[in-house]
C-alpha cells in the first residue's frame, strides 16, 4: 500500500534522500544571500541628527484613565476611549471636541476609526463592539443611531476596521478573534487557537489586508489568514502575556509586547505600549517610541540600539500612543485623564544604507520597527521578519 502510486526505480528511500537534497540547496541558496549580519548593517548608517518634540496640544476631557485611542484617516480628528465610560472624537487642531459617547459600561477599552472617517467603533466589559456613526450635526444623539455589530462571550479587547466600512475585526477575553459584517452584524469568521484572552490585534496594512496578527494570555502572537480563519504562522517567545502586537508599514514583519520585560535587560519599568514614528517624508522609520509607567516616553534608535531622548509631560502612566497617518505627529494617552498630540522637528539623514542593497536571510531589512498598541500595560518585544510563508525572529 505504501508503495502504490510510485514510478519505476522509485522506493519511499529514494524520495527521501532526494527530498533532503533538495532541501540542502535551498539551504545553500540561502546562506548565498545572507552574506551580512544585520548589526553590522547597522553600523555603516549614520546616527540621527537632532530632533525636537514638543506638546502641541493637551486634549483634556476624559474623568478617568485614557485606554485606547485610534487616528482618523485625514489626519486631524482622533478617537480616545477611557475607563469613564466615555468616548470622545476630537479635533486634534483646534482641542475641541466634536462628538462625545457614554457607553453603558465603564472601562472602554477598544476604539477604532472607520477608514472613511464617517463612523467609529467601541466597545469593553459590555462584550460588545458598537458602532456609531458621525455626521455634521453635533447635537444629534448618537446613541440612537447606535449599531450593535459584534457580540462576544466575555469582554472585547481590541477592534479594528478592515480596508473599508464595511468590515470589523474583534478580539476578546473569550479566546477567539472574529470578523464582522457591518450593516447586518452577521459573523463572517471566526479565529480559533488562542487558549486564553486575546488581548489585542493588528491588520495587514497591505491593500488587500488578508492576514492579521493577534497576541494573547497564552504567551502566543499568531498570524491569522482572513479568509480561511485559520492560523498560518503561531510564535511562542515571550514568557508572559502579550498585551500588544503591531505590523510594520510594509507588513512584512511585525513587532509584540509583553509583560516579560524582554526589552533589555537595563530596562526594568513595564513597557506601556511601542510604536513606529515614519520618519516623514520617507517610507522607513529607525525610532521606536515606548510608553512606561513612570510617566515618560523613551525615544530609541532601533537599529542602533541606544536611547535617542526622553519625552515628558504626562502625570501617570502612559497606555496608549498611536503616529498620525501622514507621520508627522503622535499622540499619547495616559492615566492623567488625558491625550498629548505631540509635532515632529527632526534633522536626520538616513542614507538608505548609503546605497548599499544589503540581505538578511533572503529578504532586505527594514530601517524602522512598528511596536504595538496596549490595551494596559506591557514590557517587552519581539521583532520578526515574513518572506514567503517564514517568519525569522530579528537576532539580537
Amino acid at each position: 500500500m505504501a508503495n502504490e502510486g510510485l514510478r519505476d526505480n522509485e522506493t519511499l528511500s529514494s524520495l527521501k534522500n532526494e527530498s533532503e537534497t533538495l532541501k540542502s540547496k535551498l539551504e545553500e541558496e540561502r546562506a548565498k544571500l545572507h552574506d551580512v549580519e544585520l548589526h553590522q548593517v547597522a553600523d555603516r548608517v549614520d546616527a540621527l541628527g537632532q530632533f525636537v518634540m514638543k506638546t502641541r496640544r493637551t486634549l483634556k476631557g476624559h474623568g478617568n484613565k485614557v485606554l485606547c485611542m485610534d487616528w482618523c484617516k485625514d489626519k486631524r480628528r482622533l478617537v480616545s476611549s477611557s475607563q469613564d465610560g466615555k468616548v470622545i472624537v476630537w479635533d486634534a487642531f483646534t482641542t475641541n471636541k466634536e462628538h462625545a459617547v457614554t457607553m453603558p459600561c465603564t472601562w472602554v477599552m477598544a476604539c477604532a476609526y472607520a477608514p472613511s472617517g464617517c463612523a467609529i467603533a467601541c466597545g469593553g466589559l459590555d462584550n460588545k463592539c458598537s458602532v456609531y456613526p458621525l455626521t455634521f450635526d453635533k447635537n444629534e444623539n448618537m446613541a440612537a443611531k447606535k449599531k450593535s455589530v459584534a457580540m462576544h462571550t466575555n469582554y472585547l479587547s481590541a477592534c479594528s476596521f478592515t480596508n473599508s466600512d464595511m468590515q470589523i475585526l474583534t478580539a476578546s477575553g473569550d479566546g477567539t478573534c472574529a470578523l464582522w459584517d457591518v450593516e447586518s452584524g452577521q459573523l463572517l469568521q471566526s479565529f480559533h487557537g488562542h487558549a486564553a484572552d486575546v488581548l489585542c490585534l493588528d491588520l495587514a496594512p497591505s491593500e488587500t489586508g488578508n492576514t492579521f496578527v493577534s497576541g494573547g494570555c497564552d504567551k502566543k502572537a499568531m498570524v491569522w489568514d482572513l479568509r480561511s480563519g485559520q492560523c498560518i504562522q503561531s510564535f511562542e517567545t515571550h514568557d508572559s502575556d502579550i498585551n500588544s502586537v503591531r505590523y510594520y508599514p510594509s507588513g512584512d514583519a511585525f513587532a509584540s509586547a509583553s509583560d516579560d520585560a524582554t526589552v533589555s535587560t537595563s530596562i526594568c519599568l513595564p513597557i506601556l505600549t511601542l510604536l513606529l514614528f515614519m520618519c516623514s517624508p520617507y517610507t522607513v522609520g529607525r525610532l521606536l517610541f515606548t510608553g512606561y509607567n513612570d510617566y515618560t516616553i523613551n525615544v530609541w534608535d532601533v537599529l542602533k540600539g541606544t536611547r535617542v531622548s526622553i519625552l515628558f509631560g504626562h502625570e501617570n502612566r502612559v497606555s496608549t500612543l498611536r503616529v498620525s497617518p501622514d507621520g508627522t505627529a503622535f499622540c499619547s494617552g495616559s492615566w492623567d485623564h488625558t491625550l498629548r498630540v505631540r509635532g515632529f522637528l527632526m534633522y536626520v539623514n538616513i542614507g538608505l544604507l548609503r546605497g548599499i542593497p544589503v540581505t538578511y536571510r533572503g529578504i532586505r531589512p527594514y530601517m524602522g520597527i512598528v511596536g504595538p498598541i496596549p490595551n494596559d500595560s506591557d514590557s517587552g518585544f519581539r521583532i520578526y521578519f515574513r518572506s514567503s510563508v517564514n517568519l525569522f525572529p530579528l537576532e539580537k
